[in-house]
């Protein structure tokens, strides 16, 4: 499941239109290194170690290839590049790029395959309200401290065929 919380906010294409509420995901805190390659290659005959040191020696790669402004394949998960902006010039010889190429940034760009995998499957949950800095468990609980009745969307997950129920409180 992937958790989400509802923040009340302006629509920042209309911000002359009143606050609504928008889901925001819920990040959870990612694996370790030493966790992650030992979950992946349970079950299989690859060492964790092996896997870890693969994804030493492909980084290692990927920082290189990106500097000689390659586009790196990742297996099937997609590709990674860099891109920047940029000022322009009237008269070509005037370009600097020291000077006027601008936030150069990593962009991963997923495999269809693997956006396709990842969001096919993917679930949502309410994870809470954060109503003006006061962040609520459930939306159970923000309509309690609130003093407001049921009705409406509850928060349910979607995709699931779930809509309208109540968050799950096991998690």
């Amino acid at each position: 499941m992937y958790k989400y919380k509802l923040v009340k906010k302006v629509n920042p294409q209309d911000r002359k239109a009143a606050k609504k509420w928008y889901a925001i995901p819920v990040s959870e805190v990612s694996q370790t290194v030493k966790a992650m390659t030992r979950a992946a290659t349970e079950n299989t005959t690859t060492a964790p170690i092996e896997m870890e040191a693969a994804l030493d020696l492909l980084g290692k790669h990927a920082r290189q290839q990106l500097q000689q402004g390659h586009t790196v394949r990742v297996g099937d998960l997609g590709t990674i590049r860099v891109t920047f902006k940029s000022e322009g010039v009237e008269d070509v010889t005037k370009f600097n790029a020291g000077a006027m190429i601008k936030n150069p940034r990593i962009i991963f760009t997923p495999s269809k395959e693997f956006r396709e995998s990842v969001l096919q499957g993917i679930q949502f949950q309410n994870g809470g309200v954060l109503d003006e800095g006061v962040s609520y468990a459930s939306l159970t609980d923000y309509r309690t401290a609130k003093g407001l009745s049921g009705g409406g969307n509850t928060g349910g997950s979607s995709g699931s065929g779930r809509e309208g129920q109540e968050e799950n409180p096991l998690g």
